[in-house]
């Protein structure tokens, strides 16, 4: 049997041009956490409903995570109810320090729970996707979640935040290495 391929949104939750809801019509049988329809900004809320989703699923999971979503992942590894076979962790944002304006504040990812990122090390194989040009995160950051998880890195080189301001939609890149931890 085939892993099922477990797509974990950031904060803007669904985007219907972005390369996590291509990559879910690529993935037969793939599932996608679902958006909260109350306490959107609650990273406990934001981790049981990551948890429920992989509860859901029979057989092995290979989580394919993108900015705010890596961070709902590392929160969840600190006491992972399931083994998962391996994780993408595309462009974790940085929200230890300010993003840019229409995200949240970093007062408000405070108190609602984001702070500080997990450093521990991730308990399944992971690949942590690095843009050299993310808005939400500088290289070296990235590079430092990266060895602090026991994560292997990819330099995407200047792929910005990898969402569809910065030109992806699709992205085939992504569908290659889902397809590598399927394998």
């Amino acid at each position: 049997m085939s892993a099922t391929v477990l797509f974990v949104p950031g904060l803007r939750d669904h985007v219907e041009d972005h390369w996590q809801t291509h990559a879910a019509r690529a993935f037969p049988g793939s599932v996608t956490v679902e958006p909260l329809t109350e306490d959107r900004l609650s990273r406990a809320a934001r981790v049981a409903a990551l948890d429920a989703a992989l509860q859901a699923i029979k057989g092995e999971v290979v989580i394919a995570a993108h900015s705010a979503g890596c961070l709902m992942v590392a929160h969840w590894a600190l006491a992972p109810s399931r083994a998962i076979k391996a994780a993408l962790l595309a462009t974790p944002a940085d929200v230890e320090h300010p993003l840019p304006p229409g995200y949240p504040s970093h007062d408000n990812l405070s108190a609602n729970g984001w702070l500080p990122i997990p450093r521990a090390p991730l308990p399944f194989p992971a690949l942590v996707v690095a843009s050299r040009n993310d808005p939400l995160a500088g290289f070296e950051r990235v590079e430092g979640l990266a060895r602090d998880w026991g994560a292997d890195l990819h330099d995407a080189g200047d792929v910005g935040h990898l969402n569809p301001p910065a030109g992806y939609g699709p992205w085939p890149g992504g569908h290659d290495l889902i397809e590598q931890m399927l394998r």
